[in-house]
């Protein structure tokens, strides 16, 4: 009998070989090897008192190392960001790091290094992103130790659906997980993992009940491919609000008793894409793309089930596609052909966010003017709908009847500093700007330019739809106080861009 031998390593090679690669990608990836740590000093904004910047804070997190030596993050780690840095998960090398791109609605930033060789990347591999992830699927979500050594967790799909993301009103497609997290230094941020493939970035975590949300990689894959072109368009948006179907007076009321499903359009934002294509207040949308919307507003996916039809337009479709909406009107059928756009935060009356700029404002002899926006709002804590001023949180609801008129954005009077030129009216605040010396202002420039153009008496008229309906201010003497509150400590009397 002839005998063979194999050695151990002949034997290992043919062990491996045999393996699936997913498998053995698997088991060759691991935090350390995959991520970077990012730290963040970041400066808000005040907007109560727009001329001054909070103090200091700083964030730490985890990145997901991407190809060439990018690192994928969340947009809320990075938010008005005054240094960036990344730093290797192990030999805690550093460098200065810039954004490449960042989409605050979608939560996702890019970055890149400034600077090469730093030796941050020296033993990393790059991930790639997996989008095959369902319900019931077993997950990882990886973590540093601050001795650099890397800390899995598992969680299992629940589920996947629609919700918020880091901005107020921006919805978007979410895996929802279960498993239990031990918070870490760099816990701001964390990359979710599949057999070593990226599957998404973990955004909110509650210990209570042990489950988290989780970005996907479908979204992250569309944010990555609009980068491509240096060109970043962002994702559309519909531009409207709904209301479901499931009550029979209304069905009966929208003409749609005897359709399956449908849900009704409650309004329609200015300039959206539902409002270029001609939809209108009380359409019933039947249907986007061939794809039936039923009552709740769902529809089904092929892969994941029930879900929100804003997917197919914040998911399913990038800016510029169109797409087919069958709706009903006064009780006729009709279709739509809707071209997707994005409406930014600065398209809008009322700015719904602003990051990385400043409130815009002018202070003139002690007035402070202002453009609102939801921030500003938000400045007045968690209640701010029942504690900010009424009228501008109306407005903020309401904002229609000011577009009608032609405004860009609502500039109010938001406080007054006590001098000599504004004695008498320091208790008028949070009034809404009509026009001053006659001229209409539709946005803080056209107040800039009708202050810097005083009448021939030298005396302002400031005029308001509400109390007190109109101030009277002297031109020499406010203008003689600005240079006594720049001496004060008021550095900066506007901010116009």
């Amino acid at each position: 009998m002839k005998l063979f031998q194999i050695s151990f390593t002949t034997l290992v090679a043919l062990f491996v070989g045999a393996l699936p690669t997913q498998d053995l990608a698997a088991q060759e990836s691991s935090p350390e090897k995959s991520i970077v740590r990012v730290n963040a000093t970041l400066q808000d904004y005040s907007f109560l008192r727009p001329w001054e910047k909070g103090a200091p804070t700083p964030r730490r997190g985890l990145g997901a190392v991407l190809e060439n030596n990018r690192v994928l993050v969340t947009s809320e780690m990075c938010v008005n960001s005054t240094y960036l840095e990344l730093e290797h998960p192990s030999s805690g090398a550093q460098v200065p790091a810039r954004i490449v791109g960042i989409d605050y609605e979608a939560n996702l930033a890019v970055l890149e290094p400034t600077k090469e060789d730093s030796g941050v990347f020296e033993g990393l591999e790059p991930l790639t992103i997996d989008d095959s992830v369902v319900a019931g699927d077993s997950l990882e979500v990886w973590q540093i130790e601050d001795n650099g050594d890397g800390v899995t967790t598992d969680v299992e799909v629940l589920r996947v659906n629609v919700g918020r993301y880091f901005i107020p009103g921006s919805i978007f497609m979410l895996y929802q997980v279960k498993g239990s997290l031990q918070a870490r230094v760099n816990s701001f941020t964390l990359p979710v993992v599949k057999d070593g493939k990226l599957v998404g970035m973990l955004l909110a975590y509650s210990s209570n009940e042990q489950t988290a949300s989780v970005l996907p990689a479908p979204i992250i894959q569309s944010f990555l491919a609009d980068l491509e072109d240096d060109n970043y368009e962002g994702f559309p948006n519909l531009g409207i609000g709904f209301s479901q179907t499931l009550d029979e007076t209304l069905r009966e009321f929208a003409g749609i008793s005897e359709q399956d499903g449908g849900i009704f359009v409650r309004n329609i934002a200015t300039g959206s894409s539902a409002d270029n294509a001609g939809m209108e207040e009380g359409d019933i949308i039947l249907s986007i793309d061939g794809k039936p919307i039923d009552a709740r507003g769902n529809y089904d996916h092929p892969k994941y089930g029930k879900l929100s039809f804003s997917h197919l337009v914040r998911g399913g479709a990038k800016a510029g596609d169109k797409v087919s909406m069958d709706i009903i009107r006064d009780g006729e059928p009709k279709t739509l052909e809707v071209e997707l756009i994005r409406k930014t935060a600065e398209d809008h009356l009322i700015d719904p966010y602003m990051f990385d700029r400043g409130p815009k404002y002018l202070i003139f002899g002690g007035l402070i003017f202002q453009e609102l926006t939801l921030p500003y709002l938000e400045s007045w804590g968690e209640d701010w709908p029942t504690r900010a001023p009424f009228k501008l949180v109306h407005a903020n609801a309401n904002p229609e009847p000011f577009e009608e008129e032609g405004r860009e954005k609502l500039v109010f009077l938001s406080n007054v500093l006590k001098t000599p030129s504004t004695l008498g009216y320091e208790g008028v605040n949070s009034v809404v700007v009509d026009s001053v010396n006659g001229k209409s202002i539709k946005n803080i420039k056209d107040l800039a330019d009708a202050l810097g153009a005083p009448p021939e008496d030298g005396i302002h008229v400031i005029e308001f739809p509400d109390y007190p309906k109109v101030i009277y201010v002297d031109d020499r003497a406010s203008k003689f106080v600005n240079q006594q509150l720049i001496q004060y400590g008021i550095g900066q009397l506007e901010r116009l861009e």
